[in-house]
């Protein structure tokens, strides 16, 4: 009964410390970003409700899940050494709880904050970010806009497109070239000098056109000035649409990890230079939620003592650390990216680093 009682002791003060602070600093957030987005608000006269219920109910979630690694190990660091420099934790040690489990309840609030990360990152999120993405598109940013030029895509194992420019804002591109090659070679090229995107039809219209079809050593050609088409069997739907045009790393918030993982695959076939970004995302969606348990370790191996001074000095000392594991998962993102380092591993860096710093922290710690 004494073990359980003080579990469930250590549980309340850890998560009860994690979600009073962190919801603390969501309001002074969200009164700050207020002042600061207020002129925009005004400008474009967003209502009242969607301010509140689309955009900053949802920023709820993804700030949360943002800063849940720092704030877990703030939490833990602060209520642990409050613990210490009350004398508790000797008290619990002289009672006969071994250190090793008083460890559980912290490993059980974790494990609770680990899976709440997971699940608001690839679950609840992509979903709240849809209506905040969409608030901040009509009240807050200017459209998204296609920089890509000389547009490369493999849409299926034959199928192969080319544009030149593309422009979003319009869905129009321009030198337009779409090429079916099998075994044998090529067999149809369609070219045109400009499509434009029919979003009523859910077809495109291709001006000053030609199409070649070769087989058999035999050559056909027909030539039009306007056609409408959706590049698909009849009947199908469009073999693409403007979407596949419009590839912003900011689209990989909205989706869960489902679609995120089909969206790669498909991306990869296709030729999509940007997808290791979306990669890069996909795996920090697993990576990241156990940074909560490893920064719970640490932060315990490093507030268990009891110091002169109080708790300041293991509060600066574990901010730090927090910092530089953040700072670590941001470098190995980055090499991801642009370099060869494989966001399968590379993701996992920082944790495998503070993993084993962890552990050498709670051997050293007094027991």
């Amino acid at each position: 009964m004494f073990l359980k009682k003080i579990d469930i002791y250590i549980i309340k003060k850890f998560l009860g410390t994690f979600f009073y602070s962190i919801l603390l600093l969501a309001v002074i957030i969200i009164i700050f970003d207020i002042s600061e987005r207020i002129d925009d608000f005004l400008e474009k006269s967003a209502p009242l409700k969607a301010i509140v219920f689309d955009y900053y109910l949802n920023f709820l979630p993804y700030f949360v899940n943002m800063f849940s690694a720092l704030f877990t190990f703030i939490a833990v660091v602060f209520f642990t050494s409050r613990l210490a420099s009350n004398t508790e934790i000797i008290a619990i040690l002289n009672s006969g709880v071994s250190f090793w489990r008083m460890l559980r309840p912290y490993l059980v609030s974790s494990v609770i904050l680990t899976l709440l990360s997971f699940t608001l990152m690839n679950y609840v999120i992509p979903h709240t970010n849809r209506s905040m993405r969409e608030f901040e598109k009509r009240y807050i940013k200017n459209p998204f806009r296609v920089k890509d030029t000389n547009i490369h895509m493999q849409m299926d194992k034959e199928t192969y497109i080319f544009v030149e420019s593309y422009n979003n804002v319009s869905n129009i591109g321009y030198r337009f070239t779409m090429e079916k090659i099998d075994s044998s070679g090529l067999k149809y090229r369609f070219t045109s000098d400009m499509i434009t995107w029919d979003s009523i039809n859910k077809s495109w219209k291709a001006n000053s056109y030609t199409i070649r079809f070769l087989g058999n050593r035999q050559e056909k050609l027909l030539r039009g000035r306007v056609t409408d088409t959706t590049f698909s069997a009849p009947g199908k739907e469009a073999l693409f649409t403007p979407s596949d045009f419009v590839i912003d790393i900011e689209d990989a918030k909205i989706m869960t990890y489902r679609q995120l993982s089909d969206y790669i695959k498909r991306e990869t076939l296709r030729g999509n230079s940007t997808v290791m970004k979306f990669e890069v995302e996909k795996y920090k969606r697993i990576a990241f939620p156990f940074a909560n348990i490893i920064l719970t370790f640490i932060g315990v191996a490093l507030s268990s003592r009891k110091v002169r001074g109080g708790i300041g000095l293991n509060l600066g000392l574990g901010i730090a650390i927090a910092f530089t594991f953040i700072l670590l998962l941001q470098v190995t993102s980055v090499f991801s990216v642009f370099g060869n380092l494989k966001p399968s591993f590379g993701l996992w860096i920082p944790n495998i680093i503070y993993g084993f710093v962890a552990l050498f922290l709670l051997i050293r710690a007094p027991k």
